[in-house]
């Protein structure tokens, strides 16, 4: 059946959403064919008062802004010029609660697409209130989804009719809105009819805004009694009203049985800690039922714009095996962004030292963090500890599945195999992110090798330079015992050359050390590559995904089922061997996960954590030798300083040779002793040469007083 307006026509069939004055439908131009979404009202709408009536076309004929709906025109109907019609911006992607009972987000939206609801919601919300006016019914129902063309979605506020002007400071009396979303106040007086005398503020929209942002980061609503919400007014109402301060969820599993409260976001939500942290104090102050206490407007909104002026710095802390994303202004130094760190990992910034794409990374606590290097869950930070820290992992829980209706119906059936389709991408989430933290730890300890191999050749390096010190050092020694022999000077340099040789006899100890943790690197990384290997050659995910596209089909059968309700006898039959299939692959992806996914996960894991021990007790051995190296030239500046202080008296004693000669008579003896003493002054000059030489060693040596940081 068609339905028209002078300029629009649509099918009574193509139903976008329903409510209690007024039905909503996809609709076309008769002109141009562009898609539009009617509001048609009913006849129950038009026993309301005329200004109830018209406050809708009014409100949005005052609002203009990309995150509220657009008012096209307001129309008639051809067969009832008294019946209004409303032609609005059609939202290809339907609404946010549409959007929810997607068993794909069963668990709560992605993070980006929750950030972009948020971002929508907020900037929509500000434009309410700078035109002075509480919407009254916000709900995920109520927020529609526009698909623009680059795949990119636009959330837009919706549904006026429970609109009216209010400033901040004023009150209203009268009850709109949806009970699960509504505030505890207004929930008393419309769900439960009990008589009070309560005025409502602006402050009633946050408490529906902070139910919604928490249904859509976790796929459930926040308070819910034993039975469901609708079930269970009374202990609804107890659950919001005794509500803990800081609790933002309320959960009662058990009939009559107590409040499980909860102050955090559940970890099976899609919502990394980094953004967690940023979010939930804004739901504890949103969802106050005193609303002296809740936040006003300018607050959320100071808070929510924080939230989003936030880039995300993707970090992977290697020995925690831990992913993070650290929410942080960019114009934030890098100090900060450590302190964020800190928050997260409980790593000291003193100890925090990070690599990106293999190289080490230098952030100076005054960079900015605008000049980061662009990161990505797949790409990230690796942070390194200088100390050993526990290997954490992902938190992860398996999903609960719910249990298979035992009897045949219908009804049971396909509300059963939508429950198990939202648990089947729960895990196949997990697993997923059980794999990529498997890269990243292959990835980061492959670096992390890299990076202590090199520290070894560096002191091995050291190594051989302190060698050529020592040699010579000690052909210094040699030439200057000559000279020392008739000075008295000889134990002194006796005493130096035994430092020496002692000094000279260590180094080969450490030669053979360092081989011995290339030898152990060696091993370490053909552990790596075998792990790589198993990791490229595994194909859970790839089965899991099979898997899911399977029991995809049988809900979708299921849904059929569901709307013919009566089956003829082939269809029951095939009906319940569908069940049967369902049943066997509920155990399949069961058993990829647990024997496969998770168990190669915690093999890798394993490894990490012998790999962090060996590379830590390298590192330590490693910071040992640079001490020891350090030791050794401070020993050897002071043999230098013995070597100069003979060097100084033998060409005193040059001098004084010199002027003895002057008077004497014998021209044999003169000549004998003059080309003494000018043999003596190039052994003197050869030495002196040496010693200049030994000066630049210690010099180019100074990246010595540095050892390993560990």
């Amino acid at each position: 059946m068609l339905e028209s307006t002078a300029n629009y026509l649509w099918s009574v069939e193509d139903v976008l959403g329903q409510g209690a004055t007024a039905s909503v439908y996809k609709a076309r131009s008769k002109k141009t064919g562009e898609l539009v979404a009617v509001k048609v009202f009913n006849n129950v709408s038009y026993s309301r008062p005329y200004e109830v009536q018209m406050r809708e076309f009014d409100m949005l004929r005052k609002l203009n802004h990309v995150n509220i709906v657009k008012l096209f025109a307001v129309e008639e109907m051809h067969h009832n010029a008294k019946q209004k019609v409303l032609v609005m911006e059609f939202c290809s992607g339907g609404s946010l609660l549409s959007l929810l009972e997607e068993p794909v987000n069963a668990f709560g939206l992605p993070e980006s697409e929750f950030l972009i609801m948020l971002q929508c919601v907020v900037h929509g919300m500000n434009h309410l209130r700078e035109n002075g006016v509480v919407h009254r019914d916000i709900k995920p129902g109520n927020i529609m989804r526009l698909v623009s063309d680059d795949g990119r979605s636009v959330y837009k506020l919706t549904d006026f009719g429970a609109a009216r002007e209010l400033e901040d400071d004023e009150k209203f009396l009268s009850i709109y809105g949806t009970e699960e979303y509504l505030h505890p106040d207004m929930y008393e007086r419309a769900v439960l009819r009990k008589p009070q005398h309560k005025a409502y503020g602006v402050t009633v929209d946050l408490w529906s805004i902070g139910v919604t942002f928490y249904h859509a980061a976790t796929g459930s609503l926040p308070f819910v009694p034993y039975g469901g919400p609708r079930s269970n007014k009374q202990i609804m109402y107890k659950i919001t009203t005794e509500k803990l301060t800081g609790a933002i969820a309320g959960v009662q599993r058990v009939k009559d049985g107590p409040i499980e409260w909860s102050y955090q976001l559940p970890s099976c939500c899609q919502l990394s800690e980094g953004l967690k942290a940023q979010l939930v104090p804004v739901l504890a102050n949103i969802l106050e039922a005193n609303q002296d206490k809740c936040w006003g407007f300018d607050q959320f909104f100071a808070e929510t714009t924080g939230i989003l002026h936030r880039v995300p710095v993707h970090v992977f802390s290697l020995q925690q095996a831990t992913m993070l994303r650290i929410y942080i202004h960019f114009y934030n130094t890098a100090a900060i962004f450590f302190e964020e760190v800190q928050r997260q990992t409980k790593i000291s910034p003193e100890f925090q030292q990070y690599l990106f794409q293999g190289h080490s990374l230098i952030l100076e606590p005054s960079m900015k963090v605008v000049n980061f290097p662009p990161t990505t869950p797949g790409r990230p930070i690796f942070l390194l500890s200088r100390r050993p820290e526990k290997i954490v992992g992902l938190t992860y829980k398996e999903p609960d599945m719910p249990s298979m209706p035992a009897k045949f119906d219908v009804i049971a059936d396909s509300s059963f195999s939508k429950a198990v389709l939202g648990i089947i991408h729960q895990y196949l989430r997990i697993g997923h992110s059980l794999q990529k933290c498997q890269e990243l730890i292959l990835q980061g300890f492959y670096c992390y090798f890299e990076m202590v191999l090199t520290e070894c050749n560096n002191t091995l390096h050291k190594i051989s330079i302190v060698n050529m010190k020592l040699v010579s050092c000690l052909q210094v020694e040699d030439k200057l015992s000559k000279l020392g022999q008739s000075s008295g000077d000889l134990p002194d340099l006796m005493d130096n050359r035994k430092k020496l040789k002692l000094m000279q006899e260590d180094l080969p100890v450490y030669c053979n050390s360092i081989r011995d943790f290339h030898t152990k690197l060696d091993h370490l990384h053909v552990q790596l590559a075998k792990r790589m290997e198993i990791l490229a050659e595994d194909k859970s995910m790839q089965k899991m995904e099979v898997l899911l596209e399977k029991i995809t089909q049988v809900h979708q059968q299921y849904r059929k089922d569901r709307a013919a309700g009566k089956l003829n006898y082939n269809d029951e039959q095939i009906h319940k061997f569908e069940k049967i299939n369902l049943s066997n692959n509920i155990k399949k992806v069961k058993s990829l996960f647990r024997d496969v996914c998770s168990q190669k996960y915690h093999d890798v894991l394993a490894l990490a954590g012998s790999w962090t021990s060996e590379l830590h007790e390298i590192q330590i051995h490693l910071k040992d030798y640079s001490v020891y190296f350090i030791q050794i030239m401070d020993d050897l500046h002071v043999c230098e300083q013995c070597q100069n202080k003979v060097l100084d008296r033998a060409l005193l004693r040059l001098q004084q040779m010199q002027a003895v000669t002057e008077p004497s008579d014998c021209p044999r003896d003169k000549d004998h002793m003059i080309r003494r003493m000018n043999q003596l002054k190039d052994e003197m000059q050869l030495v002196a040469l040496e010693l200049q030489h030994n000066n630049s060693i210690i010099e180019s040596l100074g990246v010595m007083n540095k050892g390993p940081e560990v």
